[in-house]
């Protein structure tokens, strides 16, 4: 296959974070006296805080700055390791790192944060790098992604493949000229990844191995 570098998404792609996410977005929405529902709830894990909070609930600048700031007061104390890595993903890292792969995890959440989880379940040691995004949360899926590929040495963009389950993912790959892997077993649905231009579909994570196998003859 033509990619020998693969980027994986963290919340939804490497982890199952719904938990921490969901009681600590709905913390902070409660102090700020905003009644949420649980359907959008689910939908603030992958993107970025900063885009999230005024998407879903219109909360001006402002106001967005005061809902993370309240996020974290739970998530960086308890709700980041409420989170369970999906079945499969311990294995099949070892695997692609057996079979020559680079691998490196590029999130959107702050990177401070991707490094403690990645380490709390052992899932560092696969990793070459764990690029995140500032501390602010500033920076989107595109910076990240950029920021990620100048520290692994500006390797060329048809070098890289990204595995991600929600549309940032996808779109966040394109725009720096990635092809990109849509996981299935994450939040975002068939019809989002599809319409959002993702080459290649893997419905749970041992299945990279026999995609990445055929993804560089299409």
């Amino acid at each position: 296959m033509k990619e020998h570098i693969l980027f994986f998404d963290l919340d939804g792609t490497l982890t199952d974070s719904e938990e921490g996410i969901v009681k600590s977005v709905a913390a902070a929405l409660g102090q700020m006296e905003i009644i949420p529902d649980e359907k959008t709830l689910k939908k603030f894990i992958g993107p970025p805080l900063t885009w999230s909070f005024p998407h879903y609930y219109g909360l001006g600048e402002q106001e967005t700055q005061e809902a993370i700031r309240l996020f974290r007061v739970r998530y960086s104390s308890v709700g980041k390791f409420e989170n369970k890595v999906y079945d499969g993903i311990p294995e099949t890292l070892s695997a692609l790192r057996a079979a020559g792969y680079r691998l490196a995890v590029a999130t959107s959440k702050p990177e401070h944060f991707a490094v403690e989880i990645t380490d709390h379940f052992d899932l560092t040691r696969y990793f070459d790098l764990v690029a995140g995004t500032t501390p602010d949360e500033s920076g989107t899926k595109v910076d990240v992604i950029r920021d990620a590929l100048s520290r692994l040495g500006s390797p060329a963009p048809s070098d890289v493949l990204m595995i991600g389950d929600r549309e940032h993912d996808m779109d966040g790959a394109h725009t720096v000229g990635l092809r990109a892997v849509g996981a299935l077993w994450g939040y975002g649905s068939r019809e989002e990844l599809t319409a959002h231009g993702a080459e290649f579909l893997a419905a749970q994570p041992r299945d990279l191995c026999a995609l990445l196998g055929n993804a560089g003859e299409n």
